[in-house]
């Protein structure tokens, strides 16, 4: 189901109001079935599903001038505006508890459904770093995975760099809004993403970066992507944070080794002990995807009955409603790690019997 153009401005006003995140937002539209029901519910229906005095005032006092501005920016070119209902937002993004309710395009939205890999790392690389970045970013962008960053100094930009160096496809994801990119040194470089590949946020246009934005973002980065790779972080750093997120979130997670003299190797260090991916080469990664990867880069197959599926795709199509069925509960049924689960889900999905809808998965009837 397409978000409809009257609707729009109710999902623009909902992700502007005061304190309110993602979680709350869904619950809400969940609730009373639709964004244009939840602005219209009296105090009592909002008191009802639960909203405090001070979300209802909220909720009955929206900001309709900034959300009005909000749309005018999406009518330039090149800039999109995707809800959860929409067909551009991307599947592995929808399965997140806390997923955006709606995201802020500005490039080649296509890009986003795409197979992309994270590569993230400290913002003071080593030269040597620096290049395996580039080097990783280049090989992986040219086996034909998306290149999927926040946009920061460092290993962010030089994973940018080496995917537009290969002329690929490369994703930011920022902690701003897009008329505000941070750091403002990569405005030039934001400027070569749109126009191969896309930048995304979750914040509208005109919000300034603030260090708790950060990581919301690094969450989104994590998962948009089929994996993470770590190069050269502190212990303390954020790309750990990004690196805790994918896992949490059922992803892969690989990290390169470096001297123990460095101590920006240290946080690499430590997700290799606690059980990421050890990489030396390109091929280590494109090998720990396998399956899931291979499905994500073939075109969709003509669909297939049921009867012809593997006995394991078989029983995970019973572990799914005809009507909405959340991705947790499907983890839950079949026993299956959230990997696992989303792997079968999308060839599925390419095959025609299951489809994506608002809340989760259903079946289709060519399932039956």
């Amino acid at each position: 189901m397409q978000t409809t153009h009257d609707d729009i401005i109710y999902w623009l006003a909902a992700v502007r109001l005061p304190d309110i995140g993602p979680v709350r937002i869904n619950r809400w539209v969940n609730y009373f079935s639709s964004i244009k029901k939840l602005f219209a519910a009296p105090a009592e229906e909002l008191q009802s599903a639960g909203l405090t005095p001070k979300e209802i005032y909220a909720v009955q006092n929206p900001n309709w001038r900034a959300a009005e501005k909000d749309l005018a920016w999406s009518q330039q070119s090149d800039c999109h505006l995707v809800t959860q209902s929409d067909q551009a937002y991307p599947a592995f993004l929808r399965e997140l508890n806390d997923a955006p309710a709606l995201l802020y395009v500005q490039g080649d939205v296509t890009q986003l459904s795409q197979p992309q890999l994270a590569i993230v790392g400290t913002r003071n690389p080593t030269p040597s770093g620096k290049d395996t970045a580039v080097h990783f970013a280049y090989s992986l962008a040219r086996a034909g995975l998306v290149i999927t960053s926040g946009l920061a100094i460092g290993i962010d930009t030089a994973s940018h760099e080496g995917a537009l160096a290969a002329s690929a496809k490369t994703i930011a994801v920022i902690g701003s809004g897009l008329e505000q990119i941070y750091p403002y040194s990569n405005r030039a470089l934001a400027k070569k993403i749109i126009s191969q590949g896309a930048m995304v946020s979750e914040f509208p246009p005109d919000t300034r970066p603030k260090p708790q934005y950060f990581p919301r973002r690094n969450r989104l980065i994590s998962g948009l992507s089929l994996g993470v790779l770590v190069v050269e972080a502190a212990i303390r750093s954020g790309s750990l944070i990004t690196a805790r997120f994918a896992s949490e979130q059922g992803r892969e997670v690989f990290a390169i080794p470096g001297s123990i003299h460095n101590p920006l190797a240290r946080g690499c260090h430590q997700l290799l002990r606690l059980g990421a991916k050890l990489v030396e080469s390109t091929e280590d990664i494109l090998e720990e995807l396998g399956s899931l990867y291979k499905a994500l880069s073939e075109p969709p197959v003509k669909p297939a009955p049921a009867a012809d599926l593997s006995s394991q795709m078989q029983e995970m199509l019973l572990h799914i409603d005809y009507s909405v069925t959340a991705m947790d509960t499907i983890i839950v049924r079949s026993g299956l790690t959230a990997s696992a689960v989303s792997s079968m889900l999308l060839s599925l999905e390419l095959r025609g019997l299951v489809q994506i809808v608002p809340g989760g998965y259903a079946r289709s009837s060519l399932s039956v």
